[in-house]
Parts: structure tokens; sequence; C-alpha cells
């Protein structure tokens, strides 16, 4: 059935992991028989990521993935959609003299994200996360490159050492297309996505991944049956103000200290 799908989604498999192509080519053809013009309109259309990237969170191995993240959607920029949940491809720093670094200010989701770690790490107080304070934070960590972490790819790096699949509800951004309508497309994708990873951890005997659900249009995964074989922790998008002091996201990601190294 793959040479229903167009050839470019094809080649994009390349991207992942050898052990999740089966399983992708599987989503795939699940989209297609869900609704069979999406892809070939797809191909035809401008979406990010681009150059190839759409799979690119799959290359952390299946056997790897403790935790799946699903966000919303990729970055509305070319630089910025990497085909990773919330990895701003355009950020390189996180810190500056005043606080965090210029580009993490302009991606808010990662603003609020590292603001929530700061505090879950009792560096930052939940009700100053601005200012005075996280300067002080910030000066102290570029003095610290020993001992705390750099970059957006160190920080993606080690959400991959603890078996973090990063994915999104809508694998894709079309400035033309509301996120929920692409996001709907790729349901059967997802569900594909978990019913792989639910029985790979029940023919290891090992309890399934744990799902972490950003927003509502990630939130809509609980209503697959897959659903119901994961256990959860969910939240609002970390593009919310709120999430910084959202004690469920903090209990799960303070004892990793992702920011150290």
């Amino acid at each position: 059935m793959s040479h229903t799908i167009p050839p470019t989604f094809i080649a994009m498999l390349d991207a992942a992991d050898a052990s999740w192509r089966p399983i992708l080519l599987a989503g795939l053809q699940a989209v297609h028989q869900a609704a069979p013009d999406y892809l070939p309109t797809l191909a035809g259309d401008d979406f990010l990521p681009n150059g190839g990237r759409l799979f690119a969170a799959f290359k952390q191995p299946l056997a790897a993935v403790h935790y799946v993240l699903v966000g919303e959607g990729p970055y509305p920029r070319p630089d910025s959609a990497t085909g990773v949940c919330f990895m701003d491809g355009a950020v390189s720093s996180l810190w500056s003299d005043k606080g965090l670094s210029k580009q993490v200010n302009r991606a808010t989701s990662l603003r609020n994200f590292m603001k929530m770690l700061l505090v879950a790490d009792g560096q930052l107080a939940v009700e100053q996360t601005t200012g005075d304070a996280l300067a002080g934070v910030s000066q102290k960590a570029q003095a610290e490159p020993a001992k705390v972490i750099q970059t957006l790819p160190e920080l993606q790096d080690k959400l991959t050492q603890h078996g973090f699949l990063l994915l999104n509800a809508s694998l894709v951004f079309r400035a033309h297309v509301a996120p929920v309508k692409d996001a709907k497309a790729w349901l059967p994708f997802l569900q594909t996505v978990l019913a792989a990873l639910a029985d790979h951890a029940q023919r290891a005997g090992q309890t399934a991944p744990t799902l972490v659900l950003w927003g509502k249009i990630a939130v809509q995964l609980e209503a697959l049956p897959e659903s119901g074989r994961f256990p959860k922790r969910a939240s609002e998008h970390p593009y919310n103000l709120s999430f910084i002091a959202n004690a469920v996201m903090q209990d799960l990601f303070g004892p990793m200290h992702l920011l150290q190294k």
C-alpha cells in the first residue's frame, strides 16, 4: 500500500531510527486510509518543518522511549521548526546577561519551560521569574559552564537521555490551515505510534511510557483507545504563563535537573 503515499514522505522516513520505520510507514498508511487526499495535497503545499525533517523526533530509538511529550504543532518559522517538539532551531545560547537569551524569549513556549525548570529547581521564586532575579540566575549559569548547560542542543540532548520522544499533535504547520485541522488528520498516525509503544512495553514486561500532554490539541489524544494504556501527565500549553507554576510539570521535570550537566 505504500505506493499510495507520496514518495516525498517515504523518503523522509530515512531521518528516523530504523526501529521506527515500519511503524511510521503504517502510520502514514493509516492517515491515507482515513483521508486519501490529505497526504497528496500536503505534498504539493508549503509546510513546516521543511528540509525533510518531518520525522526528526523519531531519531530516538523505540526501545529508548520512556516519555512521549506531545505539544501542539511546529513553530511557524522555517529556522525554528525542527520536527522536534518545542526545540526551536533558531535558538543556540540559552542565557544572556539580563536573563534568558533573546532567542529563548522569542520562543514563548521554550521561555516558559525554562522558567518552570528554574522554579522547580528552587533557583527562582514563582512570583518573581523576571528582572533582577532572572538576571542573577543567568549570570550564575554562565559562570559555571562545566555544571550548567549553555545551549538548546544540550537541553535537547538531556531530554533525549531521559528517554523523551518529542512529538507534536500536528506534525506540520501551514500558515493557511488551522493547527487543529492538521492535528485531526495526523491522529491516525499518532494512534499507530502509541499502539506500537504500548505493545513494545507489554512484550518487554514494562510499564508503558508516560504520556505528557501539553495543551488542548494534545489532550485530544486522550480520546484514543490506546491512550488508556499509558500513564499520563497533562497541563496547559507552555505558551501560557500559568505553565511556569504548574505543580504537575514541576513534579515531573524537577527531579530530572535538566539544566545541569
